[in-house]
């Protein structure tokens, strides 16, 4: 009985490591090859919508290691973002999934501690871009992106979110 329930879970965690891989690799393609097709579709914001993926379909450490890699590998891949931007987008989404889970446990509110982290994530961000175009440690706009498609986005990521952990809640009871 006990060698049946070690080959189940040992069956169980190769399904999952295959559904990972595969997640995974396809994660960290999309925002490199977003930005090679030179389609505006940072205006969806890919990394984050692949980190909120993650996070609705994966692990807690997935999402804090696809935060921490995303910029890398899409910089390592396509040489974008520069350099000082991706460690703003890494400390953005870093910021983002531990805010999620922080609010999350406190407040058991899902929509809220995503709305909340993305919002205090993004405010972050803004602040420590604007510290660096203010010392002329790089250049460009400080908002590329319209705030408006920023909120819209936002919301669609918070939803998607609440949905998927409201379905996980109802599923498990």
């Amino acid at each position: 009985m006990k060698n049946t329930a070690i080959l189940f879970l040992n069956k169980l965690n190769i399904k999952t490591l295959i559904f990972d891989s595969i997640a995974l690799a396809t994660i960290y393609f999309i925002p490199a090859l977003s930005h090679m097709m030179a389609l505006p579709v940072y205006l969806i914001e890919p990394m984050r919508l692949m980190l909120i993926i993650a996070v609705a379909h994966t692990s807690r450490m997935n999402a804090y290691l696809l935060a921490a890699t995303i910029p890398l590998f899409s910089f390592l891949v396509s040489a974008h973002p520069h350099f000082i931007k991706m460690l703003l987008i890494t400390v953005e989404l870093l910021l983002n999934v531990w805010l999620f889970y922080f609010m999350l446990k406190k407040s058991g509110k899902v929509f809220f501690s995503i709305l909340s982290s993305i919002l205090v994530s993004k405010i972050t961000y803004y602040l420590l871009k604007f510290g660096l175009i203010s010392i002329l440690f790089i250049e460009g706009n400080l908002i590329a992106t319209p705030l408006l498609l920023q909120a819209i986005m936002t919301l669609i990521f918070s939803g998607y979110i609440f949905l998927v952990f409201r379905k996980k809640s109802n599923f498990q009871r």
